[in-house]
């Protein structure tokens, strides 16, 4: 055991010898998850968040890119869905969105598209996580009702897809109370308005218009086909969901939430040159935070290094054996 001995010290030696070390290694476990959350988070960037408040004050000097403009989550809360809108279940009936709000429980509304490459399945895997976290039961609790807004995409696809989150949710026999819809584009685009889901078709990476510009949202309603609560983003707080459907359940509505939105797109058919700066600037400055963290690291490992160093100078300090110089 090494320890150091100086005059005007009002700390043991060994205390202090082992201070600063220590001090450094518990700067380490905190900055090196740190570090490579900064750089993964900004480095990798397959959608966008946007506060829109925090917007409308950067409006003044940069703009939305064009295919976002139209994307957009206004919360209606209290709104009624058209309950008469048809579509064709996974099954391949054709149904009423009324047959889903007819008084008796809450539900669970999304709406994506079967073959989004990116924010759906995302927002899917974290609503069935959410959901594996919570005693309520679907088809006798709530229900839950996914609609596509893509009027292309078949009932097949539709059963493809509620097959893949049973199974992940592992619960089969709760498929009642999971509903895969498809329809019509004025019955999709009748369910959108009521929630105030807006999304853009744009052209694919082969140039085809197969996908869409969207953003992330997921909505609690009540039995009888009111919104009353909205989650956004992909991940969603399993007892916040609980307390949501419980209100819901009574007729109870929300209060609006943050508009934090997590907005999905690949392809920008006018090549808008801002949305490549945005992204850009912020890879940018993923690459400078991860180069002031890793050099804040070297200094620290030197100036340690450089204090043992300095240690190791000072009389009294011990020699090899743990015995003392003299």
């Amino acid at each position: 055991m090494r320890t150091v001995s100086t005059t005007r010290s009002t700390l043991p030696a060994k205390a202090k010898a082992g201070l600063a070390p220590s001090l450094s290694r518990s700067s380490r476990r905190l900055l090196l998850p740190l570090l490579l959350s900064f750089g993964l988070a900004s480095l990798v960037l397959p959608c966008h968040a946007q506060d829109p408040t925090a917007a409308k004050v950067a409006d003044q000097s940069e703009q939305l890119p064009t295919v976002l403009r139209s994307v957009r989550i206004n919360q209606r809360l209290n709104a009624q869905l058209p309950l008469s809108a048809r579509f064709v279940d996974d099954r391949g009936q054709s149904v009423t969105l009324g047959q889903y709000f007819n008084g008796k429980l809450p539900a669970i509304l999304t709406t994506v598209y079967y073959n989004c490459p990116m924010l759906c399945p995302e927002e899917m895997d974290g609503l069935t996580s959410a959901l594996e976290m919570v005693h309520l039961t679907p088809g006798k609790d709530f229900q839950v009702v996914v609609i596509s807004f893509d009027p292309t995409e078949t009932p097949r696809l539709a059963a493809e897809k509620k097959a893949l989150y049973l199974r992940r949710y592992g619960r089969p026999g709760t498929a009642d109370g999971w509903h895969y819809l498809t329809g019509s584009q004025s019955s999709v685009d009748a369910v959108t308005h009521a929630i105030g889901f807006g999304y853009v078709r744009v052209p694919g990476p082969d140039g085809k218009m197969n996908q869409y510009a969207h953003a992330s949202a997921i909505e609690v309603v009540t039995p009888q086909g009111r919104v009353a609560q909205y989650f956004l983003g992909v991940e969603f707080p399993p007892q916040a969901l609980v307390d949501s459907l419980r209100a819901a359940s009574g007729g109870k509505i929300g209060i609006g939430v943050p508009n934090i939105l997590t907005y999905c797109y690949r392809y920008n058919p006018e090549i808008d040159k801002r949305s490549l700066m945005v992204v850009r600037a912020v890879q940018i400055g993923g690459i400078v935070t991860v180069a002031s963290l890793g050099g804040f690291l070297f200094i620290m490992f030197r100036r340690d290094i450089q204090l043992a160093h300095q240690q190791d100078l000072q009389p009294g300090s011990e020699g090899p054996g743990g015995m003392d110089k003299g």
